[in-house]
Parts: structure tokens; sequence; C-alpha cells
């Protein structure tokens, strides 16, 4: 019999030959390999019994869901921390900045920290740092001390979603993760759907101090839970962090995010500031990727990039932040400021979103063992890209339940995509692979979010402006059009308050022409995704006793 070593850390693996399978292991297909534990401890921990896995469950999405919350729930309250603390709206934006920044960098280093200290630990330290950091920011005093904790509460908050992500995978067998991906899904989903209305809400009737202050309840429920049902599991290595890679990555994390934000700001590439962000940006990542090629001991485990699976998955992740995550970053815009709804109104408009999600991540977490899971996603998209035609015919006449309408659309796809996507992404993982997986993943999608509520807002401020221009360029008394009736007061050309009352109308119609035609663009990005799910394996997901295949 021909044995190899092959698993870093304390676990003894073995590649065996066919027919050679030693009694009482566990087997662990990989693609192209065939892995058995040579120890009687399973590399996955025992499941914990119905009433344990339960409790974890609901910790883990309080979890996500005060972690999602405060991605969206500080946006609304901006303006009354600005008037607080005198500050103006380019310095209070670092308020949002601050924490993103902090986010990126330290989510790839999750892994890391979880296979040091154990993923129990772990979880724990970030939701304790995580709740007093919002306390912290809830009693700020001036800008620099709440952009100083916002910055910390980014750094203990980037571990919470991929170490969520990494105990539910954890705690249920192969064939219940799609349902259980579904039930962590719901909490990622919802919480920056909610974020606006209740972040509308504290704001609006106590202060927006409470936008903080509100995860502290959270923040103490979750510990407990984690404290009493999470069961203690041993860390998986003791290699030292890989300082050079750690600090290439960060530093391109964090020069690409100064460009997002303030690209707009700096009219992009016209400007010194976002040219030398981006240089940064792109040397540091070459030099991270050649650094990750040819070090030994490599930040990122090259046998993460040696799974298409994950792989592929990946970048349809990346793919999905560019294309889901802008609308609700934009449509809230539009409805303030085109439709006249108030805050808590477009936050209601828009849950049927989050109800569509919830419906959606159900059904397809009962389904997903049967159905093959690039079909769901495949579906997905084109529910996706349905919705985004049907919001490319918007119009300002239209009503609220157009808007519902293709909300509820969306949510519905969104199950359909995120749910099967992270499946096919870990189901075949090696378990000790998984906490520096969820932390790429969770980073990858991150910095597609990012990058597409950039672009989105670029893109909406060019064309409102290209249009803009357009539409006032024949507007002139001499103009013989000028003189119908349809122009009389009070949008005649001959007074100044009709030249004023022109312009502000020719201002709305540009600027739902713009949103029209970024949402024609995210109909064809959806149609562009597609081909990416042709490289992806799918995967058959066994009894708990049997192993996980993966299909040539």
């Amino acid at each position: 019999m021909s044995i190899s070593e092959s698993m870093a850390g304390n676990q003894k693996h073995a590649r065996l030959s066919a027919g050679d399978e030693p009694v009482g292991a566990r087997q662990w297909k990989h693609p192209g390999e065939t892995f058995y534990t040579t120890e009687a401890v399973s590399l996955e921990n025992p499941a914990p019994d119905p009433v344990n896995r339960t409790m974890i469950t609901l910790t883990v999405m309080l979890a996500a869901i005060m972690t999602m919350l405060d991605s969206t729930i500080a946006n609304v309250a901006l303006p009354h921390m600005a008037g607080s603390m005198s500050a103006s709206a380019d310095q209070i934006n670092w308020v949002l900045t601050s924490y993103i920044i902090a986010a990126a960098i330290m989510t790839p280093v999750t892994g890391w920290f979880a296979g040091r200290l154990g993923v129990k630990r772990m979880f724990m330290i970030a939701i304790v740092g995580f709740t007093i950091a919002s306390a912290l920011c809830g009693a700020a005093q001036n800008l620099t001390q709440i952009v100083l904790f916002r910055v910390l509460q980014g750094m203990f908050g980037a571990g919470m979603m991929p170490l969520s992500q990494t105990v539910m995978l954890d705690t249920y067998p192969p064939q219940e993760r799609g349902q259980a991906m579904a039930i962590w899904g719901m909490g990622v989903t919802v919480g920056p759907i909610l974020g606006p209305v209740i972040g509308g809400w504290l704001t609006d009737d106590f202060s927006w101090r409470w936008v903080f202050f509100i995860n502290l309840p959270i923040g103490a429920l979750c510990v407990a839970g984690v404290a009493t049902f999470m069961p203690r599991n041993q860390p998986t290595h003791r290699r030292p962090l890989e300082w050079i890679g750690f600090l290439l990555l960060a530093i391109a994390l964090a020069a690409f995010q100064l460009m997002l934000d303030r690209g707009q700001e700096n009219d992009w590439f016209a400007s010194p500031e976002t040219v030398a962000e981006a240089v940064t940006a792109a040397c540091a990542l070459w030099m991270f990727v050649i650094h990750t090629a040819t070090a030994r001991h490599s930040f990122l485990p090259v046998a993460l990039l040696g799974d298409r699976n994950f792989v592929t998955a990946t970048l349809v992740n990346l793919s999905l932040g560019l294309l889901v995550f802008p609308v609700m970053a934009i449509l809230p815009p539009m409805l303030e400021t085109l439709m006249g709804y108030p805050v808590l109104t477009t936050g209601l408009v828009t849950a049927p979103r989050g109800l569509g999600s919830i419906i959606s991540m159900f059904v397809v977490g009962r389904i997903i063992n049967r159905v093959d899971a690039r079909v769901l996603i495949l579906t997905g998209l084109g529910v996706f890209a349905l919705s985004f035609r049907a919001m490319s015919h918007f119009a300002l006449t239209m009503d609220w339940q157009a808007v519902a309408t293709t909300g509820f659309i969306q949510g519905l796809g969104t199950g359909m995509v995120f749910t099967p996507i992270t499946v096919l992404a870990f189901g075949a993982l090696r378990p000790d692979l998984r906490p520096d997986a969820t932390g790429f993943f969770a980073l990858l999608r991150s910095v597609g979010n990012s990058a597409g509520i950039s672009l989105m807002q670029a893109g909406y401020t060019r064309l409102t402006q290209t249009v803009h221009t357009r539409l006032v360029g024949g507007l002139s008394p001499e103009n013989p059009i000028a003189q119908a009736p349809d122009l009389a007061s009070p949008l005649s050309l001959s007074t100044q308050t009709g030249m004023m009352a022109l312009n502000e109308e020719a201002t709305r119609q540009a600027s739902m022409v713009a949103y029209v035609d970024l949402y024609h663009l995210l109909f064809l990005t959806a149609l562009g995704i597609m081909p990416l799910i042709l490289f992806l394996r799918p995967i058959s997901l066994a009894p708990a006793s049997g192993p996980i295949a993966v299909e040539h």
C-alpha cells in the first residue's frame, strides 16, 4: 500500500490506492484525490445534538444580522452625526469609509486567527470586540473618536461573517448544508434591507447614538449563546502568520477601497490622488500574487487555488457583488429624491425584497440535495435579469407596486443564487481549509459590493450630467418650441422662475433616465455572468456516513 502524507496541522491524512481504505476511517473525496483520516478523531467536529444545533443556528444568525445591519444602519444617520460633531459631508463620510477599510484588511486574516485560537474562541473575541466598539461609537464626542472607534468596529466585525459561515458548515452534516446555508443567507440578505428602516426610526425617534447602542443587547445575547451552546474546538494549526503576504494584501485592499470611496469626489483619474491609489493597489496586488506563488508558506493557502469549484464560485461571488448589492444602494435615493418617499416609507416599499429572499432560501434549502445547484444558479440569474429588465422601464409616474414587485422578484433570485453558490464553493473543500476559504470568500464579496456601489454611483452622476445637458440644450426663448402653450407659466422661458422650474424638471427627467440606464446595464450583467456557471462541477451530497463526491 502506497501512503503519502498530505495533511497540514495536527490531523494526519493519507492518500491511499483503491481498495486500501482502512477500517473505521472516514473518507474525504477531493478533486483528483481521496483522503482518509488515520486517527479516531474525524476531520469534522461531531454534530451537536438537535437542541444545541438549533441554539447555535439562532446565535450565528443573530451575529450575522447584527453585522450586516451595521453595514447600512449608520447611512441614514450621517447628516445627524455631521451636525452633532460640526463635520462637513466629506469628513463625516469617513465614518463609513473607516469601517469598510478596516473590515477589508482584517477579513482575510480571520482564517489564520481561527486556526490559531479555535473557531469558538475567535468568534467570542469578535463579538465582544464588536459590541464594545459599538458602545464606544455611540459615546463618541468628536469626529476623531468616532472614526477611531469605527476602525475598531470594522476590525472585530470583519471576522464575524466568515466565522458564522464556518460555524454553520461545521455544525451541519454535508447533506444538510444546503439548508444551513439558506438559513444563514437569510440574515446576510435581510440585514442590509432592515438597516435603513431601523436606522431611520432610531435616529428620528431617539438619537443617532442608538444606531450603535442597539448592538449592546444583541451582542450580549450572541456572547451568551456562543459560550453556552457552541462546542469548543481545538486549533487546527500553529503556523506563524505570513506577514509579507498579509501586508501586501492589506495595502492593496486599503488603496483600492480609498480609490473607490474618494474617486467620484476627486473626478477619478483626473486626480493625482486617485491615480496614486490605483497604482499602489495594482502593484501591491501583483506582488501579493507573485509572493503567493513562490513563497514556501504563503498567506493564502495554495490548496484553495487547486479547488476549481472554490475558485470559480469565488469569481461568481465577486460578480454577484457587482450585480446585486448596488441596487440596494441606488434604489433608496431614487425613491426619496425623485418619488418623494420618506425614509420609513422607502424601507417598507423595499421590504418585499427580504420577503422574497426568505421564501426562496427556504425552498432552495429543501430541494438543493435533489436538484443540480448549477441549474438553480442559472435560474436565479435569469430571475435577476427579468427583474432588472422590468426596472429598466421605471418611470416618474409609476406607483409603489412596481418597486415592491421587482424587489420581491429579486429576492426570489437571491435565494436561488447565493445558497447554491455557497454549497458548491465549500461542499467539497477540506475542513481544515474552511476558515481561510470563508475569509477570502467574504472578502471578495465585500470587494464586489464596494466596487459595484462606487461604479453605479459614478455612472449615475455621469449619465445624469450627460442627459441633462442634452435635455436643456434646446431650451432657449428663441426656440419655436419654447413658445408652445405647454411651456406657459410656471414653465415659461421668459421668466427667471420659469427657467428654474424647467431646469429642475429636466434634472428629474435626467436622473430617471440615468437610473433606468443603470438597471438595463445590470440586466446585461446578469446575462454576462451566466457562462461562468459552466465551469462549476456539480457535487453530490451523500448521507452523513458517506463521502462527499465531486463529479468529474
